[in-house]
């Protein structure tokens, strides 16, 4: 298990964005790195947790909770075949490109070890949105992305620590939860009678996962 790449963004104007100033980070380029690590912040007020990556949209993206995007080579493959179209590490926003890492199957929770000193936690899948949909120019992309629901994993910074291509990741920390990235994800999104269950995960949970499915089983309570 490793990265393959290690990818950061910046600000490009775009017609498909409705960000204040038109402009999208989303286009993320590998670099040789090293990259510096640290937590970023609350959500709308910390943006990536990657030193010189820019996240343009703070409503949806950036905070602790979303300090760092990793997407897999494997379903980033996949989808080449199913589009017909070459996709480059970071095509998808992702800030991490990861080989050997089940991103679906992770547990919400799990921690990684990356290189030498950066320690991650796996907090949710990824929200596609019109950006997304927009930057890859596919039609009903949207829909298509959150039913395959290979979202690939968000994550909160640990213990900082610089990241370089190539680095190892290892698991640190399993928790005893079932909790995987792609119940999360289908949880908020197309089977919102999953939420209840995702509470076993507590407080690993990003904060907005957490709040719905705290108010979906208070209305089942009554």
């Amino acid at each position: 298990m490793k990265v393959l790449s290690v990818n950061l963004g910046r600000p490009q104007p775009a017609p498909y964005t409705d960000q204040a100033q038109g402009v999208t980070g989303i286009d993320k380029k590998p670099v040789d790195g090293p990259v510096r690590v640290t937590a970023p912040g609350a959500k709308g007020v910390g943006a990536s947790g990657l030193a010189g990556d820019s996240v343009c949209d703070l409503r949806h993206h950036g905070g602790d909770d979303q300090a760092v995007y990793a997407y897999a080579r494997e379903d980033l493959d996949g989808w080449e075949r199913e589009i017909g179209k070459s996709l480059a590490n970071g095509c998808f926003g992702e800030n991490l490109t990861t080989e050997g890492l089940d991103l679906s199957g992770a547990l919400i929770g799990e921690r990684w070890r990356v290189g030498a000193e950066l320690v991650l936690e796996v907090t949710s899948g990824r929200i596609p949105c019109r950006t997304f949909q927009g930057h890859l120019g596919e039609r009903g992309w949207v829909k298509r992305f959150t039913q395959k629901a290979a979202t690939g994993a968000y994550l909160r910074v640990i213990e900082p620590g610089e990241i370089r291509s190539g680095d190892p990741v290892e698991v640190v920390h399993r928790p005893e939860h079932g909790v995987t990235v792609a119940m999360q994800f289908r949880a908020v999104t197309t089977e919102r009678d999953l939420l209840p269950g995702l509470l076993v995960a507590g407080e690993a949970l990003n904060a907005e996962t957490l709040a719905a499915a705290r108010k979906y089983e208070a209305a089942r309570q009554g």
